[in-house]
């Protein structure tokens, strides 16, 4: 075990883990922040998707002891209202269906706005590349991405 102090949706938060522990595991068991969910566990899915420093990061293996002073921002530090350009754009185009997951759809279509406010469809597929969604509702989240793009 080991103490790590993290900066987490803008706050400071102390956790007594083993090192080699998942960031996800952290902010699930130990934070009580759920609304990043467990997928795959083998960073295959995007489930799991959180930022790092602003970069969309899988933190099912992603451990602890690689964040370091870095910032962890999650779904729920996203917005506080929920008003993010990204989830106002993702109701727009009725995104959500099992909404399983949507967090880390939205975590890395934000990431990637951030980095590129006006991407063309490559763009978005390659950012998008590698978030699953069981219910295939990839053309209304390209849709949504759009949307967002021009709202932020």
């Amino acid at each position: 075990m080991a103490t790590f102090d993290l900066t987490i949706n803008g706050e400071k938060k102390q956790v007594d883990v083993d090192p080699k522990t998942p960031l996800l595991w952290v902010l699930r068991d130990h934070l009580n922040l759920v609304g990043t969910k467990y997928g795959c566990g083998i960073a295959a899915c995007g489930a799991c998707t959180v930022h790092i420093d602003g970069t969309a990061m899988r933190s099912c293996v992603f451990p602890i002891s690689e964040v370091g002073d870095n910032t962890v921002t999650t779904i729920e530090g996203l917005s506080e209202k929920g008003d993010h350009p990204v989830q106002k754009a993702w109701l727009q185009h009725d995104v959500p269906q099992c909404g399983y997951c949507q967090a880390g759809q939205i975590m890395s279509a934000s990431a990637l706005l951030k980095d590129n406010p006006n991407p063309d469809d490559k763009a978005i597929d390659t950012a998008m590349n590698g978030n699953i969604c069981r219910c295939g509702t990839y053309t209304r989240i390209k849709a949504a991405i759009k949307t967002a793009a021009k709202n932020s």
